[in-house]
């Protein structure tokens, strides 16, 4: 697994978290990692899978309020993930959507 800080290739694993998820190491930059670094699961306390419920209703259009019932988190909760996606989809928008040419795109409404 490359090194999401400096590339480096040659990571080695170092441990694991108090979740159980594998620790690696970057004998280059000295930095441990897990596998979701730099993705919004990263660090939190929360499963995929109820972050994924809280985008979808999102993206459905339920209310926030709606989505703290619906996912049994808090309100705040539930709006930090959803300002976790807006800005990963942002960089994603950023990074490969903007580059398109813009003669060969078709809109709708």
């Amino acid at each position: 697994m490359p090194c999401p800080l400096c590339s480096h290739n040659k990571t080695h694993k170092h441990g694991k978290t108090s979740k159980g998820s594998q620790r690696y190491l970057c004998p280059n930059c000295k930095q441990t990692f897990t596998d979701t670094f730099d993705t919004i699961y990263y660090r939190r306390q929360v499963s995929e899978e109820k972050v994924r419920i809280v985008l979808q209703a999102h993206c459905e259009g339920t209310s926030l309020r709606g989505i703290s019932r619906i996912s049994r988190l808090s309100y705040n909760t539930g709006v930090s993930l959803i300002r976790a996606g807006s800005q990963k989809a942002q960089l994603i928008h950023n990074a490969q959507v903007q580059a398109v040419d813009t003669d060969a795109i078709a809109a709708d409404a």
